[in-house]
C-alpha cells in the first residue's frame, strides 16, 4: 500500500492504524534509497516498521531509524567475511540478508546469501512456517550466533537463532478479510486507488471504477480486457 505525497487525510490515518506496519510512503521510498543499494521491498518493510505514523515528527526519527538500520545492519556482498567476523568477535549479530533452505540428507541447512556461508544452521519450524525459504528464497532480518561445535571441529559454527521475514513469505487471507471489515466500500475503493498511484478525491466514482476494472485480469484467469482510445 502507498501513500500520496498531499496533504494526509482521515482514510491516511485509519489506514495506517488498522494496518499498522504494512502501510508504506512510496515517497519516503525514494529518499532512503538514494545512496542504498537495497531491495525496494526491504526499505518498504522498514518505513512500514519505523515510519508509519500520522506525525511527521515521529516519520523523520523513523527515518533516520531505518537509514542507521541499512547502516548497521545490512550485509552488503563484498562485506561478508568482515560480517562472519562480526558474528565470531561479538558471539551473535542481527543482519539483513537473503536466505534459501536446502535439504542435505536429514538435515536442513541454511544459505545466506550477502553473508556468504552455504552451510548455516536454521530451526526446522522456520522451514515449516515460511515454505519460501525452499522455493528461491526470502530476504529476512537473521539474528545469528557463534557456536563451535566439537563433533564438527568448528566447520560450521553459525547458527540462526531467530528469522523475521523481511519479503513476503507466507499470506494470510483471513487477516485482510477480517481488516476489511474496519473500512465502507467507498473507503475501500478509494484505498485501493491510492494504492495504485492515483489520488481518488479528484475523480468521479465511476471514474474510480473503470481504474478497477484495469485489474480484473491480475485476479481472474482468462479474462481479456481490451482499453479503447483515441490513435497513438
Amino acid at each position: 500500500m502507498s501513500q500520496d505525497t498531499m496533504a494526509r487525510d482521515a482514510l491516511d490515518d485509519k489506514v495506517n492504524r488498522v494496518f499498522a506496519g504494512k502501510v508504506v510512503r512510496k515517497d519516503l521510498v525514494r529518499k532512503v534509497k538514494v545512496g542504498a543499494n537495497v531491495p525496494v521491498f526491504v526499505l518498504e518493510y522498514l518505513l512500514g516498521k519505523y515510519c508509519a505514523s500520522s506525525d511527521e515528527m515521529a516519520i523523520q526519527m523513523g527515518l533516520q531509524v531505518v537509514n542507521d538500520t541499512l547502516a548497521d545492519n545490512y550485509i552488503r556482498p563484498d562485506e561478508s567475511t568482515k560480517a562472519q567476523s562480526k558474528v565470531k568477535e561479538d558471539g551473535r549479530h542481527t543482519f539483513i540478508d537473503k536466505v534459501k533452505v536446502r535439504l542435505v540428507d536429514s538435515q536442513y541447512w541454511a544459505e545466506v546469501t550477502n553473508f556468504g556461508h552455504t552451510y548455516v544452521h536454521i530451526p526446522d519450524r522456520y522451514v515449516r512456517d515460511f515454505d519460501r525459504l525452499l522455493t528461491g528464497g526470502i530476504w529476512a532480518q537473521v539474528d545469528m550466533r557463534f557456536e563451535y561445535d566439537e563433533e564438527t571441529k568448528g566447520r560450521n559454527p553459525f547458527w540462526i537463532d531467530k528469522l523475521t521475514p523481511i519479503q513476503l513469505a507466507s499470506f494470510d487471507l483471513e487477516e485482510y478479510r477480517r481488516l476489511r471489515a474496519e473500512f465502507s466500500t467507498d473507503e475501500w475503493l478509494d484505498l485501493i486507488m491510492r494504492s495504485m498511484g492515483y489520488e481518488p478525491t479528484v475523480m468521479e466514482r465511476r471514474v474510480k471504477l473503470l481504474f478497477l476494472c484495469r485489474l480484473i485480469p491480475l485476479c481472474e484467469r482468462n479474462y481479456n480486457l481490451v482499453e479503447l482510445g483515441p490513435r497513438g
